[in-house]
Formats: C-alpha cells, sequence, structure tokens
C-alpha cells in the first residue's frame, strides 16, 4: 500500500492578516457629553447619528428642527 502525503492545513495563513488588521485600526472613542445641549453621555444610553453623539433621541431631533429653521431663515 502507498501512503500519501498529505499537507497539514495551516489556519495561521487565514488567521494573520485578520490579526494585523485588527491592530493597525485605532480605536474609535465616543465623546464624554451630547453635542445639543452638553450633558454627560451615560454609558449604556447614548445616540448616534449624522458623525455625532447625544444623549438621546430628543436631542437630536431638536438639534435637526433648530437645523431646518435656520435654513427657512436664510431664503
Amino acid at each position: 500500500m502507498q501512503e500519501e502525503k498529505k499537507e497539514p492545513q495551516s489556519t495561521t495563513k487565514t488567521e494573520a492578516p485578520l490579526a494585523i488588521k485588527k491592530e493597525s485600526m485605532p480605536k474609535k472613542e465616543r465623546p464624554s457629553n451630547c453635542a445639543a445641549c452638553n450633558k454627560s453621555i451615560r454609558k449604556k444610553r447614548w445616540y448616534y447619528r449624522d458623525g455625532k453623539h447625544y444623549c438621546a433621541k430628543r436631542c437630536w431631533k431638536t438639534t435637526l428642527k433648530k437645523e431646518q429653521k435656520a435654513e427657512e431663515g436664510k431664503k
């Protein structure tokens, strides 16, 4: 009987590039204060929209309303 030589499957070839990518990427930190009201943001409760962090959905909506009023006033 002839035994065939099988090459062991190496998992390090696929895992190594992923590990390097994760380490090289900087960790994004969220700010500690709301973008609208400047109130401190709790760990469990925060709202992220349009690249900014808010303490609640209410603050985000009031910011949108203020921006719409400012645009209407310019016209």
